[in-house]
């Protein structure tokens, strides 16, 4: 049986060669000492942000969030945020401002193999092509007339 060495932190080199190794462009951003990577799927672009730092250990965290921020132009169709919350798991939306974020966190501290990472990565990708869908397809029934909570029940059926 092969061993499984197991990640219990990650940092900006561990995740930028993650990121790198599954085929994404990467680019590191440091605003007032804080480091971020850049990134996106299928021309969105998204963050990944460091949480909580391991206790005397420099740029090394025991959890990270993948982000998307889309500023919002206009108003935002009543109910958006909260049927998305409630019609999907892993991933939350909120407004921020004068953004629609949605966010999926993701936990090493107890350790994880990279194979978990990776299904990680890929799922948040899946559900960031699910968010332009939903954004697209909510928009689409509100403008034909059709209430939002059918037209996102009808497409999920198909």
């Amino acid at each position: 049986m092969t061993e499984v060495t197991l990640i219990e932190t990650v940092s900006a080199d561990s995740l930028t060669k993650l990121l790198q190794d599954a085929g994404c462009r990467v680019n590191r951003n440091e605003q007032n000492a804080v480091v971020q990577l850049l990134s996106a799927s299928q021309g969105v672009g998204y963050a990944v942000r460091f949480g909580n730092q391991v206790p005397g250990k420099e740029g090394e965290f025991l959890d990270f969030t993948f982000s998307c921020a889309l500023r919002i132009q206009g108003e935002l169709p009543a109910g958006l945020v909260e049927r998305w919350n409630a019609s999907r798991r892993f991933a939350r939306l909120s407004v921020q401002g004068e953004f629609l974020v949605m966010e999926k966190d993701v936990v090493v501290a107890d350790g994880v193999s990279e194979k978990h990472l990776l299904g990680s990565l890929l799922l948040w990708d899946r559900l960031l092509q699910e968010f332009i869908v939903y954004l697209r397809d909510y928009s689409r029934n509100l403008a034909d007339g059709v209430p939002a909570e059918a037209g996102t029940d009808a497409a999920r059926a198909s």
